[in-house]
């Protein structure tokens, strides 16, 4: 279990315990670049890092042309691509269906030989956040509104409130820090 330091709440997390942190922010604020260059500081820490990005648009992954996308575009709902290098499971969804649920993309993966799991977007979602704001691109913060944010990765002043740890948003060296510090805090 994982508790935030900004509402005391305590947070569900896969049935074997691995931590869960989620990037959320306005679109275009950095949240992919952030997790690009901190993935390899948190990996040099000797963490086994999953990762799970959401998105409210639609989206390929596979090529026209390619057996896969071709086998996929016949009828096949779900396409599982293996090789001894990597795997991939590419499966349609209902037109009707709703955004993805945490738990179940959680189930997805196999967490037993994970350390922790970072999530791009999640929102709404009951884990702890760090929000990611870039100045200039939005003068409108998701804190405090959007509950169990525990940190501010951020180029400009924060809004005037109470507020968690900020974090420079281009110093990934105490971003990583700070994330080993919550896990070794809040196992």
């Amino acid at each position: 279990m994982i508790s935030s330091h900004h509402n005391h709440r305590v947070f569900t997390t896969p049935a074997d315990g691995t931590p869960i942190l989620a990037f959320i922010g306005t679109s275009g604020s950095g949240k992919t670049t952030l997790l690009r260059q901190l993935i390899p500081l948190l990996r040099a820490q000797g963490l086994a890092i999953g990762l799970i990005k959401t998105t409210h648009h639609d989206f390929e992954i596979d090529i026209p042309g390619k057996d896969s996308y071709e086998l996929r575009k016949a009828g096949a709902t779900q396409v599982l691509l293996a090789s001894r290098h990597r795997m991939a499971l590419i499966a349609e969804q209902s037109p009707a269906a709703a955004e993805p649920d945490l738990q179940y993309l959680l189930s997805r993966l196999d967490t037993t030989s994970l350390d922790l799991v970072l999530i791009e977007g999640m929102k709404h979602a009951a884990i702890p956040k760090i929000e990611v704001h870039r100045n200039g691109l939005s003068s409108t913060w998701l804190y405090p509104e959007i509950n169990d944010v525990i940190a501010l990765a951020c180029d400009s002043q924060p809004p005037a409130l109470p507020h968690p740890t900020i974090l420079g948003l281009h110093d990934m060296a105490s971003i990583a820090n700070f994330i080993m510090e919550h896990l070794k805090h809040n196992p």
